[in-house]
């Protein structure tokens, strides 16, 4: 498994801080709280643990004495405001991440989504606004792509109704911040995978369900040719640029795409997955409506941005990364696979 090293100049911004994870029981948030009790913040994990999303208490087991875990949906106003009093950080990760399922449901991704986070921002404007709050926006919000690398002043053209409530999400994000002073930093993040993971269902996370479906000796379906270049990131790597950004107070107000930097072709990604774990067979099929209409092109982040205000650079190649990813669920897979046939 891949660890991220120490770092002492995160350390003094980090360390006896009460902060705030929502979505905390999922891959990122999970990870996340691993990292900041390293450096001895206190941690409350806030998840709603609605299915099919990835909320695993597995993910905090080895930490578990060490956090606070609030079974509570970010829609609650009672507890928001309860929650958010004392809190210096909060990562806001509370989401709907299925953007087919935006389209089948808009109302749920609306009322979570962008009600839920406006419930959040509302609760630090009355309750408590020094807090700092960081949201996790995707680059979906982009839509169709006409070249790349992506930086942050390409234009917004939200094809689902996941990545319009994303992008009205991070534009209230924004206005709480010029209007009412809430300090907050916004993340576009590209596909991100890695360590406790859901591996339920590919509506996320595809590289994790293709290394489930490569583990269990199954086809690992791809759409098309397999030519459309992603833009893959580890979730070690993002955990540390949100690190970062939480302890950087002159990037308050900022939007950073957050990345690798690197383009893969979707065919490549899936044959690494296939060599690495050394099963699974790789099977073509023509796009499905509900997938072609939202294909949005080739995308790769332009990380620039990022590099220069954080010092952030991502530690992990995609090949890296699958096989850390792999090498986790290989000692833990009971605690992913079981809700699954």
């Amino acid at each position: 498994m891949i660890n991220l090293p120490y770092r002492k100049d995160l350390e003094h911004d980090l360390s006896g801080k009460q902060i705030m994870i929502t979505g905390g029981l999922g891959m990122l948030g999970s990870t996340l709280a691993h990292e900041l009790v390293r450096y001895n913040a206190k941690v409350t994990i806030v998840d709603a643990c609605i299915e099919p999303y990835g909320a695993n208490i597995f993910n905090v087991q080895d930490i578990r004495t060490l956090v606070d875990v609030n079974v509570v949906d970010i829609r609650d106003r009672e507890a928001m405001k309860f929650l958010v009093k004392d809190k210096d950080i909060i990562f806001n990760f509370a989401a709907q991440v299925s953007h087919n399922d935006s389209i089948n449901d808009p109302f749920f991704d609306a009322d979570i989504n962008y009600i839920g986070h406006l419930n959040m921002l509302e609760s630090i404007r009355k309750y408590n606004p020094r807090a700092k709050i960081l949201f996790s926006g995707s680059r979906l919000q982009f839509g169709q792509i006409e070249k790349t690398p992506v930086n942050e002043t390409c234009p917004l053209r939200p094809k689902t109704p996941y990545a319009l409530n994303k992008t009205a999400a991070e534009n209230m994000y924004a206005y709480y911040y010029a209007v009412h002073g809430i300090p907050c930093v916004i993340f576009r993040i590209s596909n991100s995978y890695g360590i406790r993971c859901q591996m339920k269902h590919s509506k996320y996370s595809i590289v994790n369900y293709f290394i489930r479906q490569a583990m269990e000796d199954k086809d690992l379906v791809v759409f098309g040719d397999g030519e459309q270049i992603r833009d893959y990131i580890y979730v070690m790597d993002l955990v540390e640029a949100f690190l970062l950004a939480a302890a950087n107070n002159k990037v308050n107000g900022e939007t950073f795409n957050v990345g690798s930097g690197v383009g893969s072709k979707f065919k490549d990604m899936v044959k690494s997955v296939v060599d690495i774990v050394g099963k699974g067979k790789i099977k073509h099929v023509p796009w499905p409506e509900n997938y072609l209409n939202v294909e949005t092109g080739n995308y790769i982040a332009d990380i620039s941005k990022i590099r220069k205000l954080l010092n952030w650079s991502p530690r992990s190649n995609l090949s890296e990364g699958i096989r850390g990813t792999y090498e986790y669920y290989q000692r833990y897979k009971e605690y992913y696979f079981k809700d699954m046939a």
